[in-house]
């Protein structure tokens, strides 16, 4: 298969992250793969994982929250595989299920800190290399559901991902001038251990799954598989004529 280009993915060590970085490799892209230092084993699984498929990977542990780890990301993804030409801010928390006036300040700074500076960095430092290589490219973030329509509990997380949806729209306007787009994915409900999470503050796990596969139009919830398809075309040159666009993900659950 003919190497489509380069990608960058962070929080690539499980659920959605993984999905796409095997989805993208499978798409013909070499891999650069982040997590945090805690997930170097499954990131080194996954990297004899890509491997196998006859693409080029690298890890890179770092955090994406913090400017110097991300600028390390790109321009180690650059020296290791030559340059980059899709970024994927995908890695994302969330802390815990608590009505506003139960939240901290820690919860919410925490949560930020990753989900909306994480996302905002990635794009400006991603930006800054497709600028410099004069090719174009492809950045794409990771927003919600509850970016979309805020729940109850989880005010932190609903503010951080409603914030990757205006930094994916400015985002686009700096950028479309330079051949670059900028999209995001706003899943639903995704089967991954964040959904697991999610569930243990409502009562459980699989009756909240159950719950919510009952009240989606295709009575079922997602799958990681499922984003990452949406990824793949957004990563492609085929997607040229979409940028600023926060795609639902979500089984009918929520209509824009």
């Amino acid at each position: 298969m003919d190497q489509k280009g380069i990608s960058l993915v962070t929080g690539a060590a499980s659920g959605i992250g993984k999905a796409i970085a095997l989805r993208l490799a499978d798409d013909g892209f070499d891999i650069a793969l982040n997590d945090l230092e805690l997930s170097k084993g499954k990131l080194e699984v996954l990297n004899q994982e890509i491997s196998q498929k006859g693409r080029r990977t690298t890890v890179i542990l770092g955090d994406v929250s913090q400017e110097a780890d991300v600028k390390r990301l790109v321009n180690s993804t650059v020296q290791d595989l030559g340059g980059l030409d899709v970024m994927v801010a995908n890695a994302g928390i969330v802390t815990k299920a608590a009505p506003i006036q139960d939240t901290s300040i820690g919860d919410w700074d925490r949560t930020l800190s990753i989900n909306a500076r994480g996302v905002f960095l990635c794009y400006k430092y991603a930006a800054q290399q497709m600028i410099k290589q004069g090719r174009g490219g492809r950045i794409i973030g990771a927003s919600s559901l509850v970016g979309k329509q805020g729940f109850a509990m989880v005010s932190p997380y609903a503010a951080s991902k409603f914030a990757v949806r205006g930094l994916t729209q400015s985002a686009a306007k700096d950028l479309g001038p330079h051949k670059i787009t900028v999209n995001a994915y706003a899943p639903g409900f995704i089967d991954t251990a964040m959904l697991n999470f999610f569930g243990d503050g409502f009562g459980g796990a699989e009756e909240y799954k159950a719950d919510r596969a009952k009240e989606t139009p295709v009575r079922s919830i997602g799958q990681p598989k499922d984003i990452a398809s949406l990824v793949s075309y957004l990563a492609s040159k085929e997607s040229h004529f979409i940028t600023g666009q926060s795609i639902s993900v979500n089984g009918g659950i929520y209509f824009d």
